[in-house]
């Protein structure tokens, strides 16, 4: 048995109302959720938004259609709801933004990863996890964010041109 059967045969099991077999799926998909999560919404978040998710999920485990299908579900349940938390952390941040902006520049000639990731949109960002961490193929990014291959790779080129820019110096 595969385990894209054993999922699908924990998802049965689930929405047929066995908590214990919801809890199989949590830790099958556990650790990929919550690096979805740190790619988009951010370390400090990213087990929130999983574990709301997850909760999301339980509850509406009805609305899986096809129990195969149950990881690209999951993921785009927290896709969705890691964007809206980064879409908070924005408003909030806000303040601090100004006021990082008016400090000088950290002359340290390093990369930092996370900052640059931090200024792509939360749709780029996901494209390039998906992409890069989890190695699905632009039909399978597409099928989990529910968008075209095609938006798919117009995402990850944006992502790209914006990281190249970044590094340059000559951000907008």
């Amino acid at each position: 048995m595969t385990v894209g059967a054993d999922l699908a045969g924990l998802a049965r099991e689930a929405q047929a109302g066995d908590p214990h077999a919801f809890g199989g799926l949590v830790e099958a998909c556990w650790a990929d959720l919550v690096r979805l999560a740190r790619s988009v919404a951010g370390e400090a978040d990213a087990e929130d938004v999983v574990q709301e998710s997850l909760v999301a999920a339980w509850r509406d485990l009805a609305g899986l259609r096809d129990p195969a299908h149950v990881r690209a579900w999951l993921t785009a349940i927290v896709f969705r709801r890691a964007v809206r938390a980064r879409r908070w952390w924005r408003l909030r941040a806000a303040l601090d933004e100004v006021r990082a902006r008016a400090a000088p520049a950290d002359p340290s000639p390093g990369i930092d990863v996370a900052l640059l990731l931090g200024r792509l949109a939360p749709r780029q960002r996901a494209v390039l996890h998906l992409t890069v961490v989890e190695g699905l193929s632009d039909a399978e990014i597409a099928e989990t964010l529910r968008m075209t291959p095609g938006t798919a790779r117009a995402h990850r080129r944006r992502a790209r041109e914006r990281i190249a820019q970044l590094q340059r110096g000559r951000e907008r």
